[in-house]
C-alpha cells in the first residue's frame, strides 16, 4: 500500500514522496520534489496525491467508502531537544492542507521589463511613481485615467486611487522650469541620446492631433488637418535624434502654419542644453525663407527638402547645356536663390555649375538636386493618371472639382499642355536646401541625411497608434500639456525598447504580456508563481533588463 511521507533534510527543507511497503520494507516509489515554503509543501502534497489516485494503480476492492485524506504539515524546525517543550512548534499540530487555489494572475514580467528601461533612462529621477506606472500603462494598453487601474492591476501593480492619478496629472502638466516634468524628462532624454550617440543632426516634424469636440477655444482650432477632419485640432511639433529618440515636444494652435514651429522647438532646445552647433532636417513644409534665415542666425545648419517647383531656375544652366537629359543616381550641386525676390546668382551661360560659398553667393543657399530613374517611373504613372482625370473633366465624362493640368478659357475647360509638359521635364527629380558647404558636406551626405527623416515619422506614428496620442479627449491647456508630457516620455521608453529588442513596440507587448505569474494560496499561505519563459522570450527580457541592444529578427 502506498502512503504520502514527508521528511525533514538536513537543509532544511520538507521532503514529499510516495512510499510503500513491500514485505515489511519500506521503498521510496517517487520523489515529489522539495519545498521551502507552506505554499510550496501544500502544492507538493496535492501532486502526490494526485499521483496516488492515478487510474492505472492497481487497488484492492475492500467495499469501503473512500475518506478525504488529511495531511497536516511539519512544523518550522525548532530548538533541537530530546523532548519539545510544551507550546513550542514541534508540538503544533496543522490543520488539514486545502487544495492550492490560484486567486490571481499578471504580466508583472512585462511590467519589471517596462520599468528597468524607465529606470535606465533616467527617469526614476522624478521621483514619481504614479508618473511611471501611468507612462507603462499608455504603452501597454493606452486608455482613459478610469480604466488605467484595470491595466496597472493586470500588469501586477497596487494602482493609486483616481484622485491620486489626477494629482499626478496636474504636476506633469504644471509650467516650466527645471522643476517641471517636461523639461526633466527632456533633460534626461538629451543625456541619454547623448550619451548613446550624439545629437549633431536632429530630425524635425510636425503633425496634428484632432478632439472629439465640436466647439474651439484658444488652443484647439480647425486648421490644415493631415488627417482631413474639420474637428478642433492642435499642431504638435517634435524634434528626434537621427535614431528617432525623442528630445523635445511642443504645442501650438490647431490653425498655426507648420512653417511658424520649427524656429521655436529649435531655439527652445538650444536654449535648454546650451547646444550651439547642430544640423536640423526638416521636410519641403518647414521651407521659407524666414526660417532659412533664422535658423541661419542662430548659428544653425539646416537641410530642407526642396520643392519641385523650384528645379528649373535651379537647373537653368544644366537644361541649357544638357537638356531634358538625366543619368539615373545623378547629383548636381548647384545654387537657389535665398527669396523669389531675388535673381539667382548661377549664370545659365556658364557651363560647369559653381560652388556654394557663404560670401560669394549671399542672395542663394545651396541646393541639391538628385535624379531617379525609380522615382521617374513613379512619378510619371502619377502625372499619366493625372492627365487622364483632366482630359475626363474635359470630355465631361467626370464631373468634379477641377484637377490638376485644366485650365478654363471663358467657359471651356481645356488641357494645360505647357504645364503638363512642365511637369514630365521634371520627373524623377528631387531637390534638397542646405547652408552647409560642400566641403563640409558633401551631397551623398546631404541626401543621406534627409533620408532619416522616416525615423522621425515614425515615431509619429507610433505616437498616434501604439500610444494612442488621439483622438485627446480632454479639453484644458494643462490637461493637454499632461497628456502630451505622458506620451512625450512614453514613446522615449518605446523606443529604448525597440532599440534595445530588435522589435516593434506592439510586437514587444504581444510576446511578453502572455507571459502570466499566478499567486496561489494553499493552506492558508499566499505564493507566486513566476511563469516559465522561453528561450526567445528570454533573450528579449534580458535585453530589456540589461540595455544591450540585440538585434532579433520579427
Amino acid at each position: 500500500m502506498a502512503w504520502i511521507r514527508r521528511v525533514r533534510t538536513a537543509s532544511g527543507a520538507t521532503a514529499v514522496q510516495i512510499a510503500e511497503s513491500v514485505g515489511g520494507r519500506r521503498r521510496i516509489v517517487v520523489h515529489v520534489g522539495s519545498a521551502h515554503t507552506e505554499a510550496e509543501l501544500g502544492l507538493l502534497v496535492e501532486r502526490a496525491r494526485e499521483l496516488l489516485d492515478d487510474p492505472g494503480q492497481d487497488q484492492l476492492d475492500l467495499g469501503l467508502e473512500p475518506a478525504a485524506p488529511r495531511t497536516t504539515l511539519i512544523g518550522r524546525p525548532g530548538v533541537a531537544a530530546l523532548f519539545g517543550e510544551p507550546g513550542s512548534p514541534v508540538q503544533e499540530r496543522r490543520g488539514p492542507v486545502a487544495p492550492p487555489r490560484v486567486v490571481a494572475t499578471s504580466s508583472r514580467v512585462l511590467y519589471d521589463a517596462l520599468a528597468a528601461v524607465f529606470t535606465d533612462l533616467g527617469f526614476d529621477a522624478l521621483g514619481d511613481e504614479v508618473f511611471r506606472d501611468l507612462v507603462i500603462a499608455r504603452i501597454v494598453e493606452p486608455t482613459s485615467i478610469l480604466d488605467t487601474a484595470r491595466v496597472l492591476t493586470d500588469l501586477g501593480v497596487r494602482p493609486a486611487s483616481e484622485k491620486t492619478m489626477r494629482r499626478t496629472l496636474a504636476r506633469a502638466a504644471a509650467g516650466e522650469g527645471p522643476g517641471a516634468y517636461r523639461d526633466k524628462v527632456a533633460a534626461l532624454c538629451f543625456t541619454h541620446a547623448v550619451t548613446s550617440g550624439d545629437v549633431s543632426l536632429c530630425l524635425y516634424d510636425v503633425t496634428t492631433l484632432y478632439f472629439e469636440a465640436e466647439k474651439e477655444d484658444d488652443l484647439r482650432k480647425v486648421g490644415y488637418s493631415k488627417e482631413r477632419r474639420v474637428d478642433p485640432q492642435i499642431v504638435v511639433g517634435l524634434l528626434v535624434d537621427r535614431h528617432g529618440f525623442p528630445l523635445e515636444i511642443g504645442c501650438y494652435e490647431g490653425n498655426q502654419a507648420e512653417t511658424a514651429t520649427i524656429v521655436p522647438i529649435v531655439k527652445q532646445f538650444q536654449d535648454r542644453h546650451g547646444v550651439e552647433d547642430m544640423v536640423v532636417v526638416a521636410d519641403a513644409g518647414m521651407l521659407s525663407a524666414g526660417n532659412l534665415a533664422a535658423l541661419e542666425e542662430a548659428n544653425l545648419r539646416f537641410i530642407v527638402g526642396s520643392r519641385v517647383t523650384k528645379a528649373p531656375l535651379d537647373l537653368a544652366s544644366h537644361f541649357r547645356w544638357h537638356g531634358d537629359a538625366f543619368t539615373d543616381a545623378q547629383v548636381i550641386d548647384t545654387l537657389t536663390p535665398r527669396t523669389g525676390r531675388h535673381r539667382s546668382e548661377n549664370n545659365e551661360a556658364v557651363k560647369v555649375e559653381p560652388i556654394w560659398d557663404r560670401d560669394r553667393h549671399p542672395g542663394s543657399w545651396r541646393a541639391v538636386w538628385a535624379y531617379s530613374a525609380k522615382r521617374a517611373a513613379r512619378d510619371g504613372k502619377t502625372l499619366t493618371l493625372q492627365e487622364n482625370r483632366a482630359r475626363a473633366v474635359i470630355a465631361g465624362e467626370k464631373a468634379t472639382r477641377t484637377p490638376r493640368f485644366v485650365k478654363t478659357t471663358g467657359d471651356a475647360p481645356s488641357l494645360d499642355e505647357a504645364a503638363l509638359a512642365r511637369a514630365r521635364r521634371l520627373v524623377g527629380l528631387k531637390g534638397y536646401i542646405t547652408n552647409i558647404p560642400a566641403r563640409l558636406m558633401p551631397a551623398g551626405e546631404v541626401i543621406g541625411s534627409y533620408h532619416e527623416l522616416w525615423h522621425v515619422e515614425q515615431s509619429f506614428r507610433m505616437s498616434k497608434t501604439d500610444l494612442a496620442a488621439r483622438p485627446m479627449f480632454v479639453r484644458t491647456r494643462d490637461a493637454i500639456e499632461a497628456h502630451l508630457t505622458i506620451v512625450f516620455t512614453a514613446l522615449a521608453v518605446s523606443r529604448e525598447v525597440q532599440a534595445r529588442s530588435g522589435l516593434a513596440i506592439r510586437n514587444v507587448i504581444r510576446q511578453l504580456r502572455p507571459l502570466r505569474s499566478a499567486t496561489i494560496t494553499a493552506n492558508g499561505a499566499t505564493q507566486t508563481i513566476p511563469p516559465h519563459i522561453d528561450p526567445d522570450r528570454r533573450t528579449i527580457i534580458d535585453a530589456l533588463t540589461t540595455g544591450k541592444t540585440q538585434a532579433l529578427s520579427e
